[in-house]
């Protein structure tokens, strides 16, 4: 079940492959209140992680979103999330294969869904990367959070060999290129 919104902010769920990647650069993020690793777009009720991994859930590995649109607008979000995986590549990220590492977009209604595309097609227009997009933009309908273990996993195991050698470098050119982005701590 997804948390309920505090006043003045609004929740997105979305997925770039590892879920781990994607927390570590959104929480840095100004505006962004929670950053939660978690699993949808499937069709099993409350998978594990080891479920999820075989490909056969249908869910995507992702992360569910709050934010103060007072402070950071979806469109901003989105463009941050696109600029920082590959959203080209169906069903992969790098060397992680498979359906849930696919790039999606699971939105709440319909103003999520026209920035969503419209964002989308912004990217496109602009020829930002050699190939189209393929980011999944489909209806929100269940968020199952991810264990315990998979919270902060960057900011918690930052000499584990998969945060050295994919994170940490997907988070050093986040802050380079978005550092005006950057919450202030």
């Amino acid at each position: 079940m997804p948390t309920p919104a505090a006043a003045g902010t609004e929740t997105i769920t979305i997925g770039g492959g590892c879920f781990w990647c994607t927390e570590a650069v959104l929480s840095e993020l100004a505006g962004v209140e929670e950053v939660r690793p978690g699993y949808s777009g499937g069709h099993v009720a409350a998978p594990s992680y080891e479920q999820v991994c075989t490909g056969t859930t249908g869910h995507a590995e992702v992360v569910e979103v709050r934010f103060r649109p007072s402070q950071l607008s979806l469109h901003d979000l989105l463009t941050v999330f696109l600029a920082t995986h590959d959203p080209t590549t169906k069903d992969r990220q790098g060397a992680d294969v498979g359906t849930q590492y696919r790039s999606i977009i699971l939105f709440r209604d319909d103003a999520q869904r026209r920035v969503a595309e419209s964002t989308i097609q912004e990217f496109d227009g602009r020829g930002l990367f050699h190939r189209r997009i393929v980011t999944e933009v489909v209806p929100f309908q269940a968020f199952y959070p991810a264990e315990e273990y998979h919270r902060d996993y960057f900011r918690r195991n930052p000499e584990q060999g998969y945060c050295q050698i994919v994170i940490a470098p997907k988070v050093a050119k986040f802050r380079k290129e978005f550092a005006a982005r950057l919450a202030r701590k």
